[in-house]
């Protein structure tokens, strides 16, 4: 009798597995559909694809307008780093700035729109577990996020090297793909810091308002009050000394690390400019000696490497706050 209780306990916690599986599957099928043939992706993905384009554009008449042979190193990099006169704006700000808005669209009403619509209840009173929901939710829209940056990245790509003729290297491509990566995850973060404002309002414009406060604080005022905040604690005046202005930048860099965005704009800057060789100051007696040159994949990404953590770490952590709260949550009919 005991080996078949267990039998039957095995197989009870497979089919739950297998049923857990199912919910999972389905509610992903049904996010990409909704996202893919919604009328707001569509807006959103035409917007960050015609800003791009114009940023090629402009990157790709700059390229063969210049001459020198030094300015040809990389060159198929410069077409997402390089900006000109009429469009003071490269590929790579674009996605900086526009990105965050997919991401914050695509999740501020993932949860309290379900209760809007008074579809949460109906959802889960079918063979479907609220962590197969919201998990369901999320990986779906990680799902797009990539899709619509690696096809946005290869358009370029393409549209690039019709228009220079000149082929990428490996280093390139490697450091390309690594840059379309860290854009996903850029974008993951925002997608579920939205989602945990969607668990935790019940109503979709106040967490769509408080999705938005907290992009622009992170993107704009974080860095202003690290500089505050650095000015107040090592002021830096005409008699203030080296080691004073040394303490005043680090404290200050640090401090802006805090914010995603700077993480992210730091570590894209190094993978696709391979002559940025540190991220902090640098001493003129650290600089003699030092051997001249790019740097190569590899040691631009343990260069970035903590960088490429701490984003990873917050995608990670919004995320699992947004899950513990909604799995605490009453649902009601």
């Amino acid at each position: 009798m005991a080996k078949t209780s267990v039998l039957d306990n095995i197989g009870f916690d497979s089919m739950s597995l297998l049923q857990a599986n199912k919910g999972i599957s389905a509610v992903v099928g049904k996010e990409l559909a909704d996202h893919l043939s919604g009328k707001r992706f569509m807006i959103l993905s035409l917007l960050v694809m015609a800003a791009c384009m114009a940023a090629l554009y402009v990157a790709a008449s700059t390229i063969r307008a210049s001459v020198g042979r030094d300015e040809l190193d990389f060159v198929f990099l410069k077409l997402f780093t390089t900006s000109g006169s009429s469009l003071p704006f490269s590929f790579i700000s674009f996605v900086s700035f526009l990105g965050p808005l997919v991401g914050l669209t695509m999740g501020f009403d993932a949860i309290n729109g379900e209760r809007d619509r008074r579809t949460l209840s109906r959802i889960l009173s079918q063979p479907i577990y609220r962590d197969a929901l919201i998990n369901g939710k999320f990986i779906a829209g990680v799902a797009v996020i990539a899709i619509m940056i690696f096809s946005l990245g290869f358009t370029v790509a393409g549209l690039g090297l019709i228009v220079i003729g000149v082929p990428p290297t490996i280093e390139e491509i490697l450091r390309i793909l690594a840059y379309l990566v860290l854009s996903v995850i850029y974008i993951s973060f925002w997608l579920g810091l939205s989602m945990l404002f969607s668990v935790y309002f019940r109503q979709t414009s106040t967490s769509a308002l408080a999705s938005i406060a907290v992009w622009l604080f992170l993107a704009v005022f974080a860095g202003l009050l690290a500089g505050m905040v650095a000015d107040s604690i090592y002021p830096v005046t005409d008699s203030a000394d080296v080691d004073q202005i040394l303490l005043n930048t680090r404290l200050h860099q640090n401090l802006s690390r805090i914010s995603p965005t700077n993480l992210y704009d730091e570590a894209i800057t190094t993978l696709l400019n391979p002559s940025v060789r540190t991220l902090g100051p640098v001493l003129l007696q650290q600089a003699i000696g030092a051997i001249e040159g790019p740097l190569s994949f590899g040691q631009s990404l343990l260069l970035i490497w903590p960088h490429v953590v701490g984003l990873i770490a917050a995608v990670l952590v919004c995320f699992a706050v947004a899950y513990i709260v909604f799995m605490r949550q009453e649902i009601r009919a």
